[in-house]
């Protein structure tokens, strides 16, 4: 082997499953099937090497294409492994407790993780209503992202993208900081039309024994539906759903042992 040529090997292939990844990105953010030229344009890829990376793909099921259109969608081999993920990570058990507090509530019940920059939703109201589109919410702009934040890493805030969604977006490091600050103060999370107008959030961390966020859910609905009155009260029925799901989600050795952090309206 030529030693000079080695140590581009781990750079190609690496380069190959970021673009892999980039491609199949695209699907989480567009409601629609995708051309070739739709998805090379969209992660600045070569017409050739999109190409080649989706047939890849399609012949492996993780894409397919329609034979009419020769648009692309997701494909069974991923729906394949998304179920298998659901279940092994025992999120079914998380929505007949989501079910139930949406019931109660009357507001659209979610959960969600943390990957990179974003709070994926993983069960909930969410994934009915919005289905076509993606789950991934900003960390910045949305009570899920904010609990994920305040009971998590949250060291380097420069390095998220505090885009500007609506006029109430917080936008500046410092800024973001204090709210988390308040958060944690708090007991929960409020999103205030920070991301999308007329519409308010409360969201709640599901705890390990390390205090950590490993989930957060929330609750979404309007301002009036949701009114201050009464925002106590759906706080409440979020955090007891969420000590439900430390048990059903989490093994025995990860479960917090000692109290819910308190609750203190402003």
């Amino acid at each position: 082997m030529d030693r000079d040529s080695a140590p581009t090997a781990p750079r190609e292939g690496a380069q190959s499953v970021h673009r892999t990844l980039a491609l199949l990105q695209c699907f989480a953010d567009s409601p629609q099937d995708l051309t070739g030229s739709d998805l090379a344009r969209r992660t600045g890829l070569a017409l050739s090497t999109a190409h080649r990376l989706l047939k890849v793909l399609t012949n492996a099921g993780i894409l397919e294409q329609d034979p009419a259109t020769a648009r692309y969608r997701l494909g069974p081999s991923l729906a394949e492994l998304g179920r298998l993920a659901y279940h092994r990570r025992g999120l079914h058990r998380a929505e007949p407790e989501l079910a139930e507090l949406a019931a109660h509530t009357g507001a659209t019940a979610d959960l969600a993780t943390r990957v990179g920059g974003h709070a994926v939703i993983l069960a909930g109201g969410s994934l009915d209503r919005d289905g076509a589109r993606g789950l991934r919410r900003p960390l910045h702009s949305t009570a899920l992202g904010k609990v994920l934040l305040a009971w998590g890493d949250n060291a380097d805030l420069t390095a998220l993208p505090l885009e500007q969604l609506t006029r109430r977006t917080i936008t500046d490091p410092q800024h973001l900081r204090e709210e988390l600050e308040r958060v944690r103060t708090a007991g929960f999370a409020l999103n205030e039309g920070e991301s999308t107008t007329g519409v308010r959030t409360i969201a709640v961390p599901v705890l390990d024994h390390t205090d950590q966020a490993r989930f957060a859910v929330a609750l979404r609905s309007s301002p009036e539906a949701m009114a201050s009155a009464r925002l106590a009260w759906f706080v409440e029925q979020a955090a007891a759903c969420a000590t439900a799901l430390e048990v059903l989600l989490l093994p025995p050795g990860q479960r917090r042992t000692g109290p819910r952090p308190p609750i203190a309206l402003p």
